[in-house]
């Protein structure tokens, strides 16, 4: 069949004219650019633990792990049980049960942060000194040489470990600004700064005491030699000042901006906040429509800056009967399934007993949704047609969706490739548009 007429092409402006259109947005661009990079690439835990500094041991890691599985074991000791009390369906329980106990047999914590805040309260100096000095030995030892995967036989070290100092308050800024010296330093003496090192910094409820702790890092890079920007932090958000500034903006993005490339994480506080604002002890929850509020105003802030959301955690834990552990495992599952369908992919986890069905809804909402997602990323990919019409936006989403359930281990690389017809560098190639054309390469 013969091509049709060559229409003619005509314009009516100068090309000076797109000339001058640029320049004068070039500072925009720059700006869009600094500001919204993007999501950093690479895998974000789906929870952090936490561990007072004066329980954290060398086996922290293998013994919550343990616990949990015996958790399992007295509970919900196969499948069929297990399904039953989360109302997994036949086609889950089998999949979502092997993996959850294998998973807590190799990597029971993602991310783990030695507290010496909340949960280890005032101590006296020589104490506290002595407790930041023996986490940053144990996490050193654990970490095998400085890198970030665990050591052969899993359990010892997480992906991610850290501290969580006391805030930039005045009552305790310097004991704070002293546990973060000394583990800091502690670190270095033993062999470097891993690279799944990640520091949280509590109760921030203005933007300057964000920029105090970059002051803070910057002296500490610069005493130590190290590459300017090197040390990270998350920012928890635990206060009403945190989200709505006195002058009515949003505080928490002016703290993403006061973090100057610093930032990775965003944590919402449950009880801080919600005690902040005046709610009762018993409605103190995730899903509370204040909890709901602050973290839609979190997760609006840090979109596209690079910075990742993480929800809190529940204070009910499940021990006791059978029944009350029954109960507290729905509950669990309950908000972390709620909180995954609003793409906050993160949580705390304060019992080990909530890490069996922290990985159980994890790896339920992965595996549920896996094969549609890739069926759809595979169509896009190939510009092949479907029921559904999905742009570079959707892809995006479809590709991130996949990889998070790589990285936790709901799915597997050869399932996800033979469904897709993608390899990992093709995936990744889709969940960041910005930086690479995934139709060029990767496939």
């Amino acid at each position: 069949m013969g091509q049709g007429r060559q229409e003619n092409v005509a314009t009516s402006l100068a090309g000076a004219v797109s000339e001058e259109i640029s320049a004068s947005l070039a500072p925009v661009d720059a700006e869009l650019e600094r500001r919204y990079p993007g999501d950093p690439g690479g895998r974000q835990p789906v929870h952090t633990v936490y561990v007072p500094g004066d329980v954290f041991a060398a086996d922290t890691i293998r013994t919550w792990g343990d616990r949990a599985l015996a958790a399992l074991d007295e509970h919900a000791p196969d499948a069929a049980s297990f399904a039953a009390v989360l109302g997994l369906g036949d086609d889950l329980a089998g999949p979502v049960y092997d993996r959850v106990r294998a998973k807590l047999e190799r990597e029971p914590i993602e991310d783990l942060r030695v507290d010496f805040e909340d949960g280890y309260g005032p101590r006296p100096d020589a104490e506290e000194d002595e407790a930041a000095a023996r986490a940053a030995r144990l996490i050193a030892e654990a970490y095998a040489g400085g890198t970030s995967r665990p050591k052969a036989g899993g359990g010892t070290a997480a992906p991610y470990m850290g501290i969580r100092m006391k805030c930039m308050e005045a009552p305790v800024r310097d004991r704070g600004i002293r546990t973060l010296d000394i583990f800091l330093t502690g670190l270095l003496a033993a062999g470097g700064l891993p690279d799944g090192l990640v520091l949280t910094l509590p109760k921030v409820t203005y933007a300057e005491q964000v920029t105090a702790m970059v002051r803070l890092l910057e002296a500490f890079e610069k005493a130590r030699g190290l590459t300017p920007g090197r040390i990270g932090f998350e920012i928890q958000i635990e206060t009403s000042q945190a989200i709505l500034a006195a002058d009515g903006t949003a505080t928490v993005a002016r703290m993403i901006d006061a973090a100057e490339g610093r930032a990775t994480g965003l944590h919402y506080g449950t009880f801080d906040y919600s005690a902040c604002l005046g709610v009762s002890a018993a409605h103190q929850a995730s899903d509370h429509p204040a909890a709901d509020h602050a973290k839609a105003i979190m997760q609006v802030a840090a979109a596209g800056t690079g910075v990742r959301v993480s929800d809190g955690s529940t204070n009910v834990l499940p021990v006791g009967t059978t029944e009350k552990v029954h109960d507290a495992w729905r509950l669990h599952y309950g908000l972390t399934r709620r909180a995954l369908a609003r793409a906050y992919y993160q949580g705390w986890d304060m019992h080990p007993g909530h890490i069996p069905t922290r990985y159980a809804a994890v790896f339920a909402f992965y595996r549920e949704g896996y094969a549609q997602a890739a069926a759809r990323l595979s169509r896009y990919a190939s510009r092949a047609g479907g029921d559904v019409m999905d742009e570079p936006a959707t892809a995006k989403a479809l590709s991130g969706y996949l990889l998070r359930g790589l990285d936790c281990g709901a799915l597997d690389l050869d399932e996800v490739s033979g469904a897709t017809g993608l390899t990992r560098t093709g995936l990744e190639g889709f969940a960041a548009p910005r930086r690479a054309d995934p139709t060029i390469s990767g496939q």
